[in-house]
């Protein structure tokens, strides 16, 4: 009966690790994302701003290794797929805050929060 027990817990926490807690890291860079946009105010074509600039870039395999996984960069792939961050022709990124409204992103009901 123990052993069952523990089969159980050990899957519940499986379970946790590989799906609940990457989730919950996603939409939490998706907020930090948003926060980006705005601190450095791009929120429109006139003032967007290349991703090194950003800060938003994918971090190297050594850095990845010592730091840790950054979701930002996922989130921010998710967030330019679903049109709520824009890409200029000269390859520059904006919020477009108008996309974010209807997203439902900030009142955490959107599609597109967990992508």
């Amino acid at each position: 009966m123990q052993t069952a027990i523990m089969i159980v817990v050990l899957l519940v926490l499986v379970v946790l690790a590989l799906f609940v807690i990457p989730q919950w890291r996603v939409s939490r860079a998706v907020r930090d994302v948003i926060r980006i946009f705005r601190a450095q105010n791009a929120v429109d074509s006139k003032t967007a701003q290349p991703i090194e600039e950003l800060g938003l870039q994918p971090r190297g395999i050594m850095e990845g290794m010592l730091k840790g996984r950054d979701y930002k960069p996922h989130a921010l792939k998710s967030m330019i797929d679903a049109g709520i961050v824009q890409v200029t022709e000269d390859r520059k990124l904006y919020l477009s805050e108008e996309k974010l409204l209807t997203s439902g992103l900030e009142q955490g009901k959107s599609a597109y929060r967990y992508r």
